[in-house]
């Protein structure tokens, strides 16, 4: 079976994990803190916080900027369920703003519309959550212009985007959002095994995030509220999680990033190959943004006819192709669908959810094994 994404791990990578295993740290030892520092060093960020999983960061990056009940978060439908759910943690209400047609990512016309009727009746968002659908960054400028007026902070969820661009910088330097977001999941483009972290400029919003990691906890004496009893001595001063990265999985990302730009590359190679490979076929791809170069983290295609959708997947798995779909709609889950959404709220996304199929990307993926996606693919469709 060709999956549709897959780690590549080299000899280096496993050396590094083995040297942490035979020091004096497991967790909480230098290797953490000196991804933190290849992360900004990558991306022009102040701050890099480093967390067990992409969700957690999403969730103490919401908690650093004070969601809670009574709040507002909104997000996408066409995103994995953490995009919304980290607001749901802080006891916070989701809302969501359908996709554009093309790249599959956060409407901009669509969430100013929707700002301009939340702001008449006084239920404007205190976050707006923009996802890097497949690698690509969202219209962040005008995102960011939009937060500007209607004052709501920008979480970008760029999970699938690390070693990305907009506008000529990485995704994660900070320019156009509050917080953003990274995950090294196996399937992402660099992988810790699991593994988030929180990027920012904000020095405050750092601090928060740091303490919500690790239990609410504190050993700083400028932070605690009464005196220190000694080396021992540390204060609980929020409700915390224990959400700390280790040190293998520190070890594994920090290895893997050496090859970030390789990957990359690769991804784009395969890319180009599927959109030659692919052209006169009934479906269409991912429209690029011309302010973004995509980390290419996935290679959604939609099929034009989608009442042919499962009979293609099917098709597809029983010929050896580990295809996918990404995504069901978030407003479309039991859980939300009991929040009050229902089938019609985002249609833009319902439409694309319909057709959609992620197709084999990954930079071990060989020509021949495209081939075959390809070929299958085609032999499907007719």
């Amino acid at each position: 079976m060709i999956p549709y994404g897959r780690q590549n791990v080299s000899a280096e990578d496993v050396q590094a994990v083995v040297d942490v295993l035979r020091s004096d740290f497991l967790t909480q030892g230098p290797v953490v803190p000196a991804f933190e520092q290849a992360i900004v060093r990558l991306t022009g960020a102040r701050h890099a916080v480093a967390v067990n999983s992409a969700t957690s960061a999403l969730h103490v990056a919401c908690l650093a900027l004070g969601l809670g009940p009574g709040d507002r978060l909104w997000t996408v439908p066409n995103t994995f369920l953490a995009s919304a759910n980290c607001a749901r943690y802080c006891g916070a209400d989701v809302d969501f703003v359908d996709i554009d047609p093309g790249t599959w990512n956060m409407s901009a016309p669509a969430l100013e519309q929707r700002l301009k009727l939340a702001e008449a009746a006084g239920r404007l968002p205190r976050v707006v959550v923009p996802v890097a659908f497949g690698g690509q960054s969202c219209d962040m400028r005008a995102i960011r212009s939009l937060a500007d007026r209607y004052r709501f902070a920008v979480i970008e969820d760029a999970s699938h985007a690390v070693g990305a661009r907009y506008a000529g910088r990485p995704v994660g330097c900070g320019e156009y959002a509050d917080v953003t977001i990274f995950s090294f999941h196996p399937v992402k483009i660099v992988t810790s095994a699991e593994g988030g972290m929180a990027l920012t400029q904000d020095d405050r919003l750092a601090s928060r995030m740091q303490l919500f990691r690790s239990h609410g906890m504190t050993r700083d004496p400028a932070l605690m509220e009464g005196a220190s009893e000694g080396g021992w001595y540390y204060e609980q001063i929020e409700l915390g999680y224990n959400y700390r990265m280790t040190e293998l999985q520190a070890a594994l990302g920090l290895s893997q990033l050496e090859r970030l730009a390789s990957f990359v590359e690769r991804r784009h190679q395969i890319a180009a190959r599927y959109a030659a490979l692919l052209d006169g076929l009934p479906l269409e791809t991912q429209q690029p943004l011309e302010a973004a170069h995509s980390a290419l983290h996935l290679y959604p295609v939609r099929l034009r006819d989608s009442q042919r959708r499962r009979s293609v997947f099917d098709a597809m798995r029983n010929a050896g192709v580990g295809v996918n779909v990404h995504y069901i709609p978030v407003h479309l889950q039991p859980y939300y669908r009991r929040l009050g959404f229902a089938c019609g709220d985002f249609p833009v996304a319902e439409s694309y959810y319909a057709g959609a199929i992620t197709l084999p990307m990954y930079p071990d993926l060989s020509e021949a094994q495209q081939d075959h996606v390809v070929a299958s693919l085609r032999e499907a469709l007719r």
